[in-house]
């Protein structure tokens, strides 16, 4: 295996540079593209499925929420059933699970289309979102296979996340925008005209996982993999492999550490989106704000996944992974002391770019430290995590603010208001940071090196 950093195309080289290496590999570029339409489609189901269940739920008032059932029932699959999507990736031909996934979700958006109720479009967004689950772990842990050397793996997930959360998210609500402004452009006024263009966004999503089903089934035959392997009869059940799974996870200090690691960076991250809505408003802000916030979080995240390779340079992706997240827990308890917006802005930015270098490092470690045969289901455990940890955090943080509530501190005779974003705040970023040591001493090379000859 090539070190961390060396080689051509290593660390030492810029980023246009390994990103057109990585990219004239034939198979990961059209896996690319096959990217690009799933999450367009992904971005604007969104607001194509927001738009169609207010008008179709208007009459039982469930116009103010949604979004969040929308949302909801998409992500309930992955809280649920996400270790399975792992076992399927490594049990099973990658590729043919991808195109089944592919096929179901467009069929899926076409029959919310045709059948025009409530009832199914949430029951159908939840059947995507088991789709999603399965498609997602078949995807990430194929992508290694299809790359020249295991240096371009932080590369290839850098590309992944500029595509999933940069390119396709301006695209999805691009076409949205370009599907909701053509009635108007043509002059066309009619009663039921934004029931219609909800239909045509909600048929326009369908025919983008069609295409992409199309592409994977003729385009990207590299995505089996090791097919004979997968698919041999006799092989072990899934209750068997998603045991081992999770067994080789916690026996293992390096995915134990990794795990660790992921757990406290969702759990604050969560607390952080829990709370700044209200957290805003202590810092003398309102909507603008709130926005303002997530922007600079979003550019940290770009700017820290822009850096990693660099950063690979001074410490070793398994030294980094914990630094980084010791950093946003530090960074978050500057948060919560910011006494204006623009310390606030600045400090949040170093969180997101911190948060930004960890997710990408450990994408990265998953991809060149585990083998193929179990790639999927830590993709998969990931995932799960990821939307556990979030989802309890996100509900967790507002329940403690309430409980905390407002106190007022008197530092040398003078009383100072305190809102309970802050200490919650400060609760997170030193449970990320003590979280961030643990996962540093788990994964560091010296206690690797000393574990495996232990063995």
């Amino acid at each position: 295996m090539v070190a961390e950093g060396d080689g051509p195309g290593g660390a030492g080289t810029s980023t246009a540079r390994r990103a057109r290496e990585v990219l004239a590999i034939g198979p990961f570029r059209r896996l690319w593209g096959v990217t690009f339409l799933c999450s367009v489609g992904d971005w604007l189901s969104l607001l194509a499925l927001t738009g169609l269940v207010t008008k179709l739920a208007a009459g039982y008032g469930w116009e103010g929420f949604a979004l969040s059932a929308v949302v909801l029932t998409q992500l309930l699959p992955g809280v649920l059933f996400a270790p399975l999507g792992g076992v399927l990736a490594d049990r099973f031909d990658r590729r043919k699970v991808m195109v089944v996934c592919d096929l179901a979700r467009g069929g899926l958006f076409l029959s919310i289309a045709l059948v025009g109720t409530a009832w199914w479009l949430f029951a159908a967004n939840f059947l995507v979102g088991c789709c999603a689950m399965l498609w997602i772990p078949a995807k990430d842990s194929a992508v290694p296979n299809l790359l020249r050397r295991p240096d371009q793996v932080d590369t290839a997930n850098q590309l992944g996340l500029v595509m999933t959360y940069g390119i396709a998210t301006v695209s999805g609500f691009g076409l949205y925008s370009l599907i909701a402004g053509v009635p108007g452009y043509l002059g066309v006024r009619d009663g039921d005209l934004e029931f219609r263009i909800a239909i045509i966004a909600v048929v326009a999503n369908g025919l983008l996982y069609l295409s992409s089903a199309v592409l994977i089934a003729s385009r990207i035959p590299e995505l089996s993999g090791r097919t004979a392997r997968r698919e041999a009869p006799g092989g072990p059940g899934f209750a068997v492999m998603m045991r081992d799974g999770l067994r080789h996870a916690w026996r293992t200090p390096l995915l134990r550490g990794l795990v660790i690691g992921m757990t406290g960076a969702f759990a604050a991250a969560g607390g952080v989106i829990g709370s700044a809505r209200l957290y805003a408003t202590s810092l003398g802000g309102g909507e603008s704000a709130y926005a303002t916030l997530f922007i600079a979080v979003f550019l940290g995240l770009a700017a820290g996944m822009a850096t990693a390779p660099k950063l690979s340079r001074t410490l070793t992706y398994t030294r980094l992974f914990g630094v980084t997240i010791v950093g946003a827990g530090l960074g978050l308890a500057v948060v919560s002391v910011a006494p204006h917006l623009w310390f606030a802005l600045v400090a949040v930015a170093v969180v997101g770019g911190c948060a930004g270098v960890a997710f990408l490092t450990g994408l990265t470690i998953i991809g060149t430290r585990v083998e193929d045969a179990m790639r999927g289901r830590m993709v998969a455990l990931v995932q799960s995590l990821m939307k556990v940890v979030l989802g309890l955090s996100t509900v967790l943080g507002p329940l403690l603010v309430t409980v905390v509530g407002p106190t007022v501190v008197t530092v040398f005779d003078r009383s100072f208001d305190v809102d309970a974003t802050r200490p919650v705040l400060l609760g997170a970023g030193v449970l990320a940071a003590a979280v961030g040591l643990v996962s540093y001493r788990q994964m560091d090379e010296r206690a690797l090196q000393s574990s495996s000859e232990g063995r």
